[in-house]
């Protein structure tokens, strides 16, 4: 395939979910929709639709391709290391009391929803179905690593450690993996009924989830943007994801799983960076611009990146 083919091919996978941001953009400034509708809709995402989608996804899904251990124990490792070396870096660049927001931008990514979706636009049933492992795979350690660098550089946050694993276990995207795992080993059929409902539910978890999101950025954010801003997004979207699916490559992973592996190492920065900064007395305005930030470019890149592996030949 020529490269002006290719990288149409590529744009039919990605366009489609930052389309979806877009929109969500133009709804919020035509006022179609408005905070208190972004801050419900999230909310039944979260609790609702995107467990379900989860559990469903993976009772349909062939066990034998949607868990792949070398992939799930990359992906953590990947996580850890890049945590601590951008922790590392900040220490040599950040003010002191912006390194922990910064380092928990740089990191965390928005997996659940956008790696999610282009795992899904890119791959169907399979994308989903391992997509859903990966997000069980790294929501908790996303939780963990943030709350111990915040707590570092916010001494005086009150922070319970309890509170924390409640949550973490808690998590409802964390049981749906975990329900959806054991029902599909269980043999058990779900009733057709029941199944397609679940199905008209989940099915409205994506597009509302992007909608979202695009009426969550802030164009303002974006303009008043800091240095250290745009440092942690170059880190979020170019230099983590690059080195981690280099290595990935170097250790042998290729085709599907290489590409998955960016989609969740180049996703924009998670949203819930913001919320947790700002709860646990850090820097939010620095988190919600580089949010913002990610989010913007983040169609650009990883369109990129996807365009990089497909005609190298790596992701085959």
């Amino acid at each position: 395939m020529n490269p002006s083919a290719l990288f149409a091919e590529t744009l039919s996978v990605t366009f489609p979910v930052f389309a979806m941001v877009l929109l969500g953009v133009a709804l919020k400034r035509l006022k179609w929709i408005d905070t208190a509708f972004i801050n419900t809709s999230s909310a039944l995402v979260f609790r609702g639709a995107m467990p379900t989608l989860l559990f469903l996804s993976l009772v349909d899904a062939d066990m034998s391709q949607a868990l792949i251990p070398g992939l799930m124990i990359y992906l953590s490792l990947a996580t850890v290391i890049s945590f601590l070396l951008i922790w590392w870096w900040a220490t040599q660049r950040v003010p002191f009391e912006d390194r922990g927001v910064y380092v928990q931008a740089a990191f965390r990514g928005n997996g659940g929803i956008i790696g999610l979706a282009l795992a899904s636009s890119m791959y169907g049933t399979f994308g989903l179905s391992a997509g859903s492992v990966l997000v069980a795979t790294i929501i908790p350690l996303y939780n963990v690593l943030a709350v111990i660098v915040l707590a570092w550089y916010q001494p005086n946050a009150k922070t319970s450690w309890r509170s924390i694993t409640l949550k973490i276990l808690k998590n409802p995207l964390i049981l749906s993996v975990v329900a959806g795992l054991s029902f599909a080993a269980s043999g058990l059929a779900l009733p057709g009924w029941l199944h397609t409902s679940g199905e008209y539910f989940a099915n409205m978890t994506l597009p509302l989830a992007l909608i979202s999101i695009g009426g969550s950025m802030s164009v303002a954010a974006i303009r008043e943007a800091s240095r250290v801003a745009l440092g942690a997004s170059v880190i979020k979207m170019i230099t983590m994801p690059a080195g981690a699916v280099f290595v990935a490559w170097l250790a042998g992973f290729e085709g599907r799983e290489l590409v998955l592996l960016f989609l969740f190492l180049g996703s924009p920065s998670a949203a819930a960076s913001f919320v947790m900064a700002r709860a646990m007395g850090g820097n939010a305005r620095l988190a919600a611009n580089t949010v913002a930030i990610t989010t913007l470019v983040s169609s650009v890149t990883v369109t990129l990146g996807i365009f990089i592996l497909q005609i190298t030949g790596v992701a085959g």
